[in-house]
């Protein structure tokens, strides 16, 4: 065995698993095309600054999971723990929202966490931001992409976990609610939860150590002004009037400190893991002017690929080639190669060998591959004609070469 394997906290993914990795950015990019959200690629590297400020220094992300380093110049680099930061830094640097700004991204994380099932330390995610516009509306839009997309990748027994935090100056009186409650139980926190408590106490409310401490403690949703309240309940109609189903969850503040008034997570009632939600977003208006922007509202999601094909019920593993070509005799390999590239060219997922066996072994090789048909080039070429076979039925039948992809398609 190798002494070289992958670092603590990754892990490898080859082929065929790799097949359900293709099927799943295929099916995000095609439903964030639907809502209209173009691609975001940015560094895998930020200034450390950009999360210590966007995420919060009082965050568990950036107290204690964040890979950063010192690079040659001196300057400290982080490895992007999540994403949001990111993009709103790089629409920053673009000059701004102008109107509406809707993007979509997809890459990995890095976080340094204990390893456990659903909780790995490169993970990949894939989210939607939607800028400019506080309307309620975009909540709506923002929670339906994340609840489509689950249902498009096979995850059952979906629950939309829902909250408010409100607004910044209702947080100044709940804080000082919350603070009191902790204070009087103090004894009783967690380590972690008794340094928060006159910093940051709302994150106490993300703990899921002290579940049992904060299950009386006051909640955000009764300190909001009537404009977080309004909001709130046009978030709610309009999710009602899609027949997305929500549970109030009053407790749910996310674990990071842009959020402003509406936040959630997707948990599906299937999945038992360390982290039970597979993704969440939330409204965080306020994160623009923390990294030297103009004031913008912005609602977004973020989804953890990983999760959610460990949650997944499949179907039945999918073809992973449309046809494989097999050579009969080493003399029709020309004919065969250029066969198999026409057929590319066609859109189609198609292989041959590299090398001449026998057509029994090449029919092996087909059906390892999971092709959905086999198309022979033999004596049948003189004709320009093949037989080609439905391996799933065994149907087989000799058509012309220029049929194929109509055949496959039929």
């Amino acid at each position: 065995m190798t002494r070289y394997r992958a670092p603590k906290g990754t892990y490898d993914v080859l082929p065929p698993e790799s097949t359900r990795w293709r099927e799943a950015r295929n099916i995000f990019d095609r439903l964030s095309a639907q809502y209209g959200y173009d691609m975001v690629i940015t560094p895998m590297f930020e200034d450390t600054d950009v999360f210590e400020r966007g995420v919060g220094t009082d965050t568990e992300v950036v107290e204690k999971q964040m890979y950063t380093f010192v690079d040659k110049g001196g300057r400290s680099i982080t490895l992007r723990p999540e994403m949001t930061a990111s993009v709103v830094r790089a629409v920053v640097q673009a000059g701004g929202v102008q109107g509406r700004f809707k993007g979509a991204y997809w890459g990995e994380m890095f976080r340094y966490e204990r390893p456990q099932k659903g909780r790995t330390r490169q993970f990949m995610q894939a989210g939607v931001e939607y800028l400019g516009t506080e309307s309620a509306e975009a909540d709506v839009e923002v929670i339906e992409f994340g609840y489509r997309l689950l249902e498009q990748l096979d995850v059952p027994a979906v629950e939309i976990h829902l909250n408010t935090i409100g607004d910044p100056q209702d947080r100044l009186a709940y804080q000082d609610a919350i603070r009191q409650f902790l204070r009087e139980r103090f004894d009783d926190l967690s380590e972690d939860s008794k340094k928060r408590v006159d910093t940051n106490p709302m994150r106490v409310l993300d703990s899921k150590t002290d579940r049992a401490v904060i299950a009386e403690a006051p909640v955000p949703i009764d300190f909001l002004g009537e404009p977080a309240r309004a909001h709130f309940e046009a978030v709610k109609v309009g999710l009602d009037d899609i027949d997305l189903p929500f549970v109030i969850d009053d407790k749910l503040v996310r674990g990071l400190d842009y959020y402003t008034r509406t936040v959630w997570e997707y948990v599906p009632t299937r999945y038992d893991a360390a982290q039970s939600s597979v993704g969440g977003g939330g409204r965080y208006d306020g994160l623009f002017e923390l990294l030297g922007g103009k004031p913008t509202p912005a609602v977004g999601l973020a989804m953890g690929v990983d999760r959610i094909l460990l949650a997944s019920e499949p179907e039945e593993r999918a073809s992973e080639l449309d046809v494989f070509i097999v050579v009969a005799e080493d003399s029709l390999r020309g004919p065969a190669r250029v066969l198999t590239s026409d057929l590319r060219g066609d859109g189609l997922r198609v292989d041959m060998t590299d090398t001449q066996r026998s057509v029994k072994a090449q029919f092996k090789e087909a059906n390892r591959r999971t092709a959905r048909s086999a198309v022979v080039v033999g004596s049948e070429w003189t004709n320009e004609e093949v037989t080609i076979k439905d391996l799933d039925t065994g149907n087989q039948q000799v058509i012309a070469a220029k049929e194929i992809t109509g055949w496959l398609r039929a």
